[in-house]
């Protein structure tokens, strides 16, 4: 059957962004125009060799922001950045020769690799879920190296398809899923591999394959030498950083649902804020998710850091509606709010969730 050709506006998106979405069959033109879209925030699927991806700014949390609305996440897991080159990608993170080698072998190319982020990365803490490591790509493709350069900056780039679909492998498949919700489609055909990056860990002693991809175990092994795969993480090891409930658990203990806040309590508010905390922090004074889910990661540090040397004893966290973005924030205060076990939990969806 033969497929209906591409508009070239979409309706206007919900919430706070009216969205017009654009077709752009990539040239040098629209390449430049997809990436001016990114650097003002702005949310452009675009091909890759794996699949479609849905580009945003990674330093900018109310970028990313925008992805886990569009794509309706339940939750916020961490995204994989992508770059024009190796050297950009190990700007932002503690490389190692085997990270080098990797890269040398299979870059560009269908691998994600997961390594400790440095000191002098400005990837935000959303595209990260607050971990202390980057999985970082660099993916094959003319029309991607081509948009990833001139944007100059790291794009977090999730399959570009709602949460549970599958991954789209050319610009109709993305149209027909994200058509109204996203500012353009950067057209660049069928993708040749159609299947996600394989996604390998090497912030571990031993590296960890967390996701099979476009890049075989066997093709790994050539390179890395031992390596866990993907039937070991079911009950010998969780299968990515921050994988315990409690990860994303500040210091201070977390108190959800508070209608209240005591002067030795910290709050993080959303909407109106009750009177009598020792400190407060705002989401969002409009009850806005998406400001809140951008705010989300910033405010509980500062409040645990901030709160810590006041001396207070624990975060209050008012209520967030179960609705939009509201569940994926009310996904993470769950975790933080957690008890802090020795070990434990697989969470193999989380490892699924990284789509690029």
């Amino acid at each position: 059957m033969a497929q209906p050709a591409l508009p070239v506006h979409g309706p206007h998106g919900r919430g706070r962004h009216r969205v017009v979405t654009e077709i752009l069959k990539a040239d040098p033109q629209t390449i430049a125009q997809a990436a001016s879209l990114i650097r003002e925030g702005g949310l452009v699927a675009f091909g890759t060799e794996t699949v479609y991806g849905l580009g945003a700014l990674a330093t900018s949390d109310a970028a990313v922001a925008r992805i886990f609305a569009a794509k309706q996440r339940p939750r916020f897991n961490p995204l994989i950045s992508h770059f024009a080159s190796a050297e950009a990608a190990f700007a932002h993170v503690e490389t190692t020769p085997l990270a080098q080698r990797l890269a040398d072998a299979f870059w560009p190319g269908p691998l994600t690799m997961i390594l400790p982020r440095n000191a002098h990365s400005d990837i935000c803490d959303l595209a990260t879920a607050g971990l202390p490591t980057i999985a970082l790509r660099v993916p094959r493709g003319k029309t991607a190296l081509a948009l990833l350069r001139e944007v100059g900056q790291p794009v977090a780039a999730p399959s570009a398809n709602p949460s549970g679909r599958v991954s789209p492998s050319d610009a109709f498949h993305v149209l027909r899923n994200m058509h109204g919700h996203i500012d353009a489609i950067l057209d660049s055909g069928p993708c040749s591999v159609g299947l996600e990056s394989t996604v390998i860990d090497l912030s571990r002693e031993v590296p960890f394959l967390l996701r099979p991809g476009g890049v075989t175990l066997e093709q790994l092994e050539a390179v890395c030498g031992t390596i866990r795969n993907p039937d070991d993480y079911a009950t010998k090891l969780p299968a990515s950083p921050g994988m315990l409930a409690s990860h994303y658990a500040p210091a201070l203990p977390v108190r959800l649902n508070a209608e209240t806040a005591a002067p030795d309590e910290a709050l993080l508010a959303f909407g109106p804020a009750p009177a009598g905390a020792g400190l407060v922090y705002n989401l969002s004074e409009n009850a806005d998710l998406e400001e809140a889910a951008a705010r989300l990661f910033a405010g509980l540090r500062f409040l645990d850091s901030e709160g810590h040397r006041r001396g207070l004893r624990a975060i209050a966290v008012m209520a967030v509606p179960r609705h939009g973005l509201g569940l994926a924030i009310r996904d993470r205060l769950r975790r933080a709010a957690s008890p802090r076990p020795m070990s434990g939990g697989d969470g193999d969806d989380e490892v699924e969730s990284m789509i690029g």
